[in-house]
């Protein structure tokens, strides 16, 4: 054996191996002890010792080096399981009510005529799971407070409904609804957990897979971050996220780990139900998901506690004193204990038992049932309890509960642990009989013969239905119930909007910089300051939002451990334990999940945030897309910044950072209104009113995404005729042409008005064309409000026939008209049909490029004079000019020549 001076020097654990042996002597007669136990017992009995010697340290606090992955056994010891303080009789009853319930509400949705779908696999493999979970430790929120936040699982939204029917929270014709939510209405139930669909029942959505961690991760940090600041006491609040073992190979699942841990999110449990099956097959069937989930959190700081077997294992394992049990529980792979989960007691007794005499010397008395029944961890209410109460009562770290069930559990042997069981949506007669006979439920043959299959109730007094509503009073109230206790805000008058109105004078700044300065009076309102959450992705500095540092301070729940490097400057980085900045780092996906988990405060904790998050546009809806479709469906709400916005204003950056198609992305989204503002007065009074729908006396569930620039401009002051109903409805009139004959309209959003007011003086000037500017603030809002006005139209003929309001706009001009913008043409290209006349957009459609911002507008033809030729093409095909005009003002302002064109402003990150 080498000794400690032969080895090489490194670091085991963040620990030092290399250092020096001040008694050499006895380091060697450790090491023949070792050597010994391995020469006489041998290697297990040796890892055994070993094992025992570091819990032993770990006791006496001498700090060892973290094992990343312990046994394939309980991380709790049967003499270390609590008191279990339930009636497991009564609870075993309730839970195969539930099981039965969720099957056949399945089944029934699969009838004649309906087919709609569903998944039966998932909930029977978690069943005891949530059944635990719901009868000891989810909090309702009858005391006032949020309660407990419980991440259902989305595939096993049949068993919580099917509880809820035993609890009289639903009905049966409710569960004969489930997926037929407008066919069936009002009684119908989403799929998945659906807030937006169900804004009574569930509180967060879970599908997509992925984002239920994620979003669970970040809701127990809004919890710690909502007491910090003193907004809401979040104390009690415990975060569950149940999940599955698939669903963990996401990147979002374990993407955001370190965060959780770093906080020390004490308050956030995983409960990760190990089936071992993906939707096809087996989750690692060469390898074992539970030991390579234990070492990645536990890598990530994380506390593992691992559920693997039930009680019928202790016995065994008390046994195994040389380690043979559990070294074959280590060395077999998931795909063979998914074979195990399908074959019988004899097949498990030879192919598992059978290889070792001292294996099968350890069973045999047992029979093969018995043997058959030695069963997974997680189907076991006692053992879930230990783990549960150890997650709960563990300190300074998150945790996660590793718990291995078999997937489709009781479902019978056409379901249980097969490859196909998470497609399987129907049970036939023979399965319901061997169902029912399993779970020992009243239901005859006749029954289940005689068309679908009925549901069970065991009735209103009796035992088990007074033992469910005990426990949930107990408990606070029913789960999961969404309610919504905040009160509208006193939201701040004109006059804080007054100097974002004014303009900037002979000073340059990009709307970025205008919406900041716009934030900056917002938050010194003594009502609604302190609500403002500020969210951005390492890039405040790039925004201009560093002014912020000194005063709204970066939240960190250790505060400023170290002197900043730039303590000295104004602007200096400040972290303090009640800041009221998120600064997640460079992750947009994190960013988001904050932004989520604040935007829904009013309903989760019934005290209201007003989340600001700011990024750049090209990493936001491209990016995250899927969670601003989780922000919809949990009906936050807040402000979303896409900055550095446009595919040719941020010069220099190139393809992936030149965003000419998030607004296209954003109209996708029914719950976000979208905004394009070109100035500082339109951006008060887009987010006025976007405080007022969203925070107001008649709150609206919508979120707001406004493009800004980082294109310094001057900005006007607000006209004293303003249209503001045009501004928030998407079009107004900013510039009436007063030089010219021949009329045309010029419409265009953002950083493209400016030169659209220079096109229209080159107009003026060269081209006796008189041409009017507008301002397209929203063309996606412009088109929700004429496809609305449509379906009304349509299905409402004998009524008179409403008309788009961009058609009312623009009825009473002449055109041609162009539209123009910073953005692909499918962008302007969305209310063409309604516009009263010729119609013609440009649009940055491509990838983009590094270049100057002039020769960039240039190359797509959105610049200026491209807008010019523009509107003389559309006059010339109305036969108001003369073709041959178009040729020399290509020439004259050499169109096709890139360089020729201005590069223009150069500089302005925010």
């Amino acid at each position: 054996m080498a000794s400690g001076s032969d080895r090489n020097p490194i670091i085991i654990g963040g620990l030092p191996s290399q250092v020096p042996d001040f008694d050499p002597e006895e380091t060697q007669e450790w090491l023949d002890s070792l050597d010994a136990a391995v020469d006489q017992r041998g290697r297990e009995r040796a890892r055994y010792l070993m094992l025992r010697l570091i819990e032993r340290a770990r006791e006496k606090r001498v700090a060892v080096p973290e094992m990343r992955s312990t046994d394939y056994v309980n991380t709790i010891a049967t003499k270390n399981e609590p008191f279990f303080p339930g009636n497991e009789e009564i609870e075993r009853k309730i839970l195969n009510a539930t099981r039965w319930n969720a099957a056949v509400m399945v089944s029934r949705a699969q009838r004649p005529g309906i087919g709609v779908g569903g998944h039966i696999a998932t909930f029977a493999s978690s069943a005891s799971l949530y059944d635990v979970g719901f009868n000891h430790f989810f909090r309702g929120k009858d005391e006032g407070d949020g309660g407990d936040q419980v991440f259902f699982q989305g595939h096993a939204s049949p068993g919580i409904y099917a509880r809820a029917f035993l609890l009289d929270r639903l009905s049966e014709q409710q569960l004969d609804a489930f997926r037929q939510e407008k066919s069936k209405a009002p009684y119908g139930l989403s799929s998945y957990p659906h807030p937006r669909l169900m804004p009574d029942f569930w509180e967060f959505p879970t599908v997509s897979m992925g984002l239920g961690p994620l979003g669970a991760i970040f809701q127990a940090r809004m919890n710690r971050y909502m007491e910090a600041r003193d907004i809401a006491d979040t104390s009690k609040s415990h975060v569950w996220a149940f999940l599955g073992d698939g669903e963990m190979d996401e990147p979002e699942s374990l993407g955001q780990l370190s965060i959780a841990a770093r906080e020390g999110l004490d308050n956030l449990t995983f409960v990760v139900n190990c089936n071992l099956q993906r939707l096809d097959g087996p989750v690692r069937g060469n390898g074992k998901i539970i030991q390579e989930l234990e070492s990645q959190f536990r890598g990530a700081g994380w506390n593992v506690i691992k559920l693997v077997w039930d009680r019928s294992w202790d016995p065994l394992l008390a046994q195994d004193r040389d380690g043979i049990l559990v070294n074959k529980l280590n060395i077999t792979p998931d795909g063979q204990f998914q074979t195990y989960a399908t074959e019988t007691g004899a097949y498990i007794r030879q192919h598992f038992f059978g290889d070792d005499h001292r294996l099968r010397a350890m069973v045999e008395n047992m029979t093969d049932d018995q043997i058959l029944h030695l069963g997974r961890g997680g189907h076991d209410h006692r053992k879930v309890y230990a783990a549960f109460a150890a997650a709960k009562a563990h300190k300074g770290q998150p945790t996660v509960v590793l718990a291995q069930t078999v997937k489709g559990w009781t479902l019978g042997p056409n379901f249980e642990g097969r490859n196909a069981t998470h497609q399987m949506k129907k049970l036939t007669v023979a399965d319901l009989k061997g169902f029912r006979d399993r779970l020992h439920i009243p239901i005859t043959d006749a029954q289940l013969e005689g068309g679908a299959p009925p549901y069970y109730h065991p009735g209103r007094d009796s035992e088990e239905i007074q033992y469910m509503h005990d426990r949930r009073k107990g408990l606070g109230g029913y789960v999961p119930t969404r309610v919504v206790r905040s009160k509208p805000l006193a939201l701040p008058d004109d006059k804080t909007y007054a100097s974002v109105k004014k303009g900037s004078g002979q000073q340059s700044i990009a709307t970025t910089m205008a919406f900041v300065r716009l934030l900056k009076d917002l938050m010194r309102d003594k009502e609604i300051g302190r609500r403002f959450v500020l969210i951005a992705p390492d890039e405040y500095r790039t925004f201009g939002m560093d002014s912020f540092f000194p005063s709204a301070k970066i939240y960190n729940p250790l505060g400023q451990q170290y002197e900043a490097v730039d303590r000295d400057l104004l602007l200096a980085y400040k972290e303090s334990p009640t800041g009221q900045m998120l600064h997640d780092g460079i992750s947009e996906a994190g960013c988001t999940a904050s932004l989520i988990a604040a935007g829904s405060a009013y309903a989760t904790h019934g005290e209201p945030l007003i989340p600001v998050y700011v990024f750049y546009s090209m990493f936001g809806f491209q990016r995250t897309g899927d969670q601003f479709w989780q922000m919809a469906d949990q009906l936050a709400r807040g402000f979303v910044l896409g900055a550095t916005a446009g595919r040719t204003t941020l010069t220099g950056e190139g393809l992936q950072h030149a965003d000419g198609h998030s607004q296209l992305l954003a109209s996708t989204n029914p719950g976000c209104v979208a905004y394009d503002p070109a100035f500082g007065f339109e951006i008060a009074h887009i987010v006025q009113d976007g405080l007022r729908r969203m925070y107001g006396p008649d709150s609206e569930d919508v979120f707001y995404y406004l493009t800004v620039y980082n294109e310094p401009i001057q900005h006007p002051a607000e006209p004293a005729d303003v249209d503001v109903d045009g501004i928030l409805k998407g079009l107004y009139r900013f510039s009436e042409g007063t030089s010219g004959s021949i009329p045309a309209q010029i419409m265009a959003s953002g950083v493209a008005v400016p030169w659209a007011i220079e096109a229209q003086q080159i107009l003026a000037e060269e081209w006796n064309v008189r041409a009017d500017v507008w301002s397209a603030t929203s063309w996606n809002e412009l088109r929700r409000e004429a496809v609305e006005v449509e379906r009304h139209n349509l299905l409402h003929p004998e009524e008179e026939q409403r008309v788009p309001y961009v058609t009312q706009k623009l009825s009473a001009v002449q055109g041609p008209f162009v539209a123009v913008s910073d953005w692909m043409r499918s962008v302007p290209d969305q209310i063409a049909r309604w516009v009263p006349g010729t119609y013609q957009s440009l649009g940055a459609d491509g990838f983009g490029f590094a270049d100057t911002r002039g020769a960039a507008r240039r190359f797509f033809h959105i610049d200026a004079q491209s807008i010019v030729v523009a509107v003389l093409t559309e006059l010339a095909r109305e036969g108001k000019v003369d073709r041959s005009v178009l040729k020399q003002a290509i020439d004259r302002y050499q169109l096709l020549d890139v360089a020729a064109a201005d590069p223009g402003a150069a500089g302005g990150d925010a």
